[in-house]
């Protein structure tokens, strides 16, 4: 098949997308398709000849890329790009997009995971992995998310949603809970997210997080085992538990980075057959809850009592061959680019029943 994979962007989380989409053309070129690496924002701006013969590409355009320490410098990346214009498409996205007989969605955050990108296509008629629009930009949106939560009995912390300025923080530092968590309404890859313990941590919470958007939701902290739960082709697999290291948070730097400073993650999670049944049931009935399809990621706080407290859903959670669903896709057997097959396999099948009105 010829397959545009497409990553990058200009969110927050462009670098883990980076890696995320040149690993799964890889390993779509691994078994021979046509796969090629487009970045959303970027484009095709250095490809000259026809466009049909992109699919051509020596190494289908991926390049070395890496998961920095940081979050990527934004500014820095629209500034350098060639193609100077409004949109948020670099140059032939949509044009190459069109000529393929599938687009694996390689994107994390903004633009990607909210839905923007699948309307796009739809209106297109372009075949594109993962779930739809409207379920999408639902999951995105934790605000939403957690509405839906509720409205589907799948138990979550309790929050509240507020939109604020600089001028609001002295107020909400002496208003707002302690411990608590604070997180972007529409963050990803713990970008935008701080657990306060005190009132002077969450003043410099507010004020930091400010610079992502003034639309947060602040959510009680339950302590407990983090786990994850990934769900595909309707199914769940294997639940996986995130051990940050000693003294930190499951933040940017623990959640990407190997070594002492990385997240152990251990796949399947040592918990109870109990306990995985209620996770698992409560994956799958928010994922469906919310529309998804294909495949998704949801993400659990499990407490001293056993009580598991869904956090949010992730639509196009990480797809390195280190991120989770690969962990737990192995242990059923599906290697990576297995896996990287599937979910355009089953992608297309729910393209086609969407397509047919069922």
């Amino acid at each position: 098949m010829k397959i545009v994979v497409l990553g990058g962007g200009i969110s927050t989380e462009r670098h883990v997308s980076l890696v995320s989409g040149t690993s799964v053309c890889k390993a779509l070129r691994s078994l021979g398709h046509q796969a090629i690496f487009v970045d959303m924002f970027l484009g095709l701006e250095d490809f000259e000849g026809p466009l049909e013969r992109a699919f051509d590409a020596a190494e289908g355009f991926c390049g070395s890329v890496a998961i920095e320490r940081t979050a990527p410098d934004i500014q820095a990346v629209v500034a350098s790009r060639k193609y100077k214009s409004p949109s948020r498409l670099g140059k032939k996205v949509l044009e190459v997009c069109a000529l393929a007989d599938c687009v694996f969605l390689g994107l994390h955050g903004a633009d990607g995971e909210d839905g923007k990108i699948q309307a796009a296509l739809d209106l297109l008629g372009v075949p594109y992995t993962g779930s739809g629009p409207l379920g999408s930009g639902m999951a995105m949106d934790k605000a939403v998310a957690k509405r839906i939560m509720e409205s589907c009995g799948v138990p979550t912390p309790a929050w509240r949603e507020l939109t604020y300025t600089g001028s609001d923080i002295p107020r909400l530092r002496e208003e707002l809970p302690v411990p608590c968590a604070v997180k972007v309404v529409g963050g990803g890859s713990s970008i935008g997210v701080s657990l306060p313990e005190t009132r002077d941590e969450l003043e410099q919470a507010l004020r930091e997080i400010l610079s992502y958007g003034g639309r947060v939701l602040v959510e009680e902290k339950i302590r407990g085992r983090e786990l994850t739960v990934p769900v595909l082709g309707g199914k769940c697999l294997s639940a996986i538990e995130i051990v940050p290291p000693e003294g930190m948070t499951f933040d940017y730097v623990a959640k990407y980075q190997s070594g002492a400073e990385g997240a152990r993650e251990i796949c399947p999670a040592p918990i109870t057959g109990a306990e995985r049944r209620l996770i698992g049931e409560y994956a799958l009935r928010l994922h469906k809850a919310l529309g998804l399809s294909v495949y998704s990621r949801t993400d659990f706080i499990l407490d001293a009592e056993g009580r598991a407290w869904c956090l949010e859903v992730n639509t196009l959670p990480g797809m390195t061959p280190n991120s989770l669903i690969p962990k737990a896709a192995a242990m059923e057997g599906l290697n990576y680019p297995k896996l990287c097959e599937k979910i355009v396999e089953l992608s297309l099948e729910e393209r086609r029943r969407e397509a047919a009105g069922a």
